[in-house]
């Protein structure tokens, strides 16, 4: 069994980041690639909600996602909060799976503790579990935008869930940031 840990919302602008790990077997994840999982960027909308569907409700699938909220963010720093949303999940779902596989290039100093992590870059395109964590972080982190979206829909965030478009950026010079923007984060000059 493998545990696949991924993040959506790093780079926002707003709002949380979303950590997710799903554990299965490889003929599970090979159910879910003939559904048409990819790495969850590469996804519309709806086949993410599809798949995010699919995932949760797979007697065959373990699956935890956590949540580190803008404050956290502001008040811890990007880095703190993704490393405890990581460990928190591996903390759970380590009795689950003989390998742990995390998106990115590093382990937080975690594969002292457990030495089955690996980190692989790039490793929601090849590693199907990964995909399956970045399925789940996604899908959670477009809801989240979509329903700040109602209460602000001047920074688009339907479009671009908090990312720094031009759109939202023009957005936060003209009317200001709202109380779920992250407030660790700098417009850099762009004249």
């Amino acid at each position: 069994m493998t545990l696949g840990i991924d993040e959506a919302g790093r780079g926002c602008l707003v709002g949380s980041l979303f950590v997710a790990g799903v554990v299965c077997g490889g003929k599970t994840a090979l159910e879910f690639l003939e559904m048409g999982l990819k790495d969850s960027k590469k996804l519309n909308p709806k086949k993410r909600f599809f798949l995010e569907n699919k995932i949760k409700t797979h007697d065959e699938v373990g699956f935890f996602v956590v949540k580190k909220s803008a404050e956290a963010i502001d008040h811890l720093g990007l880095g703190v909060c993704l490393k405890l949303a990581i460990e928190e999940i591996v903390e759970n779902g380590c009795s689950l799976a003989n390998e742990i596989k995390i998106d990115g290039n590093t382990a937080f100093g975690l594969d002292k503790r457990y030495p089955n992590i690996q980190t692989i870059i790039k490793g929601d395109e090849t590693i199907a579990q990964i995909a399956m964590a970045s399925v789940l972080a996604k899908a959670a982190k477009d809801r989240e935008m979509l329903e700040l979206h109602a209460l602000f829909k001047e920074y688009g965030w339907d479009k671009n869930c908090g990312y720094g478009t031009k759109q939202h950026i023009e957005a936060i010079i003209k009317l200001g940031a709202t109380p779920f923007h992250r407030h660790s984060f700098t417009l850099k000059n762009r004249s």
